[in-house]
């Protein structure tokens, strides 16, 4: 497939593909590709949905690397010395950052209870008052996008600083990404309108009343700007002349901890970002309508695809590697 006809393809979909804004790819440090669609341009940025935990992955990697936080077996409750624990609750007092960072926390709930988190006053002393149970850290993998919100909250006690003033500082404005501002607006409307909305945003992140940043989800960004970030950590963490995130916290926030099942595609989890293959180094991050970060280190090509709201899309790494890989491998 060439370039036009790539994009004609996408422009005349029905199917997974028609909602897709952007894709841009980046080989060997340079744009090879970049394509926009429905009034997108290669700017403009689009609600990223769950590729923002993959963002946060990085985010609590250079808190590491600074020093902020001493590593993945602390504790959870460290950060957050003035919580009071409830009663007969156990549990919370050995939840560590591994357990946020793998899905593996345990939380008392069936499912995630959204209304009651989203209408709080502070979002993560309400996803903390989730954590813990009666049944004890079973190590059992538990998709929580609420449960990441405490991600937020251990990066700000941590640093001392706004999670979104320390992303502007220390991942987006060091690689040429857009100064982002927290969104602001936190009402049931506005919330549905963020999720629902097909024409491009600002450079925002959603935000609840404290003005933290929502951790799992509400991220803003260009297919550009993934497909930097993919590039930054295909290069060990190097962006340009400036060592964004350490190598070897890219290399264990990419490597497997869990064999995930059908449900999520028989993937590799990893801190927040997935592996489609045992037998490749390709690792992503994944969000619905289709957004995602892809990289492969081997081939030092990275991939991002943005795309509006569109339930039960789950093509796009065999996308990426059917039609924009070619393509790319050939510029």
């Amino acid at each position: 497939m060439t370039k036009n006809e790539l994009h004609k393809y996408v422009e005349e979909s029905k199917g997974n593909e028609s909602n897709i804004c952007q894709i841009c790819a980046i080989k060997n440090g340079e744009i090879v590709y970049s394509d926009n669609w429905h009034g997108f341009h290669i700017d403009s940025a689009v609600n990223v949905m769950s590729v923002t935990k993959g963002v946060m992955a990085i985010l609590a990697g250079i808190a590491v690397d600074k020093g902020f936080i001493k590593g993945t077996e602390q504790k959870v409750l460290d950060f957050f010395p003035d919580y009071t624990v409830k009663q007969g609750e156990k549990t919370i007092y050995n939840v560590t950052l591994e357990h946020l960072l793998t899905m593996t926390a345990p939380y008392k709930y069936r499912s995630e209870p959204w209304t009651k988190v989203c209408t709080s006053d502070d979002w993560t002393k309400a996803a903390l008052d989730l954590l813990g149970g009666r049944s004890g850290i079973t190590g059992e993998f538990k998709y929580a996008t609420l449960g990441i919100q405490i991600l937020a909250g251990v990066i700000e006690n941590a640093t001392g600083m706004k999670c979104i003033d320390f992303a502007n500082e220390y991942l987006f404005l060091p690689m040429d990404i857009p100064k982002h501002k927290i969104h602001g607006a936190s009402d049931k409307d506005d919330q549905f309108d963020f999720l629902m909305n097909k024409n491009p945003r600002g450079n925002e992140w959603y935000s609840d009343p404290q003005n933290t940043v929502t951790a799992g989800w509400g991220l803003t960004l260009s297919a550009y700007d993934m497909a930097k970030i993919g590039w930054m950590l295909v290069n060990g963490g190097r962006y340009g002349d400036i060592q964004v995130l350490s190598g070897e916290w890219v290399a264990q926030m990419t490597s497997p901890k869990l064999q995930l099942g059908e449900m999520f595609g028989n993937m590799g989890y990893c801190y927040l970002w997935y592996r489609p293959y045992k037998d490749k180094p390709i690792f992503a991050a994944i969000g619905d309508g289709g957004n995602i970060i892809y990289a492969d280190p081997e081939k030092r090509i990275s991939v991002g695809i943005t795309g509006t709201f569109k339930p039960r899309i789950f093509d796009r790494v065999d996308f990426i590697e059917k039609n924009v890989v070619p393509i790319v491998e050939r510029l």
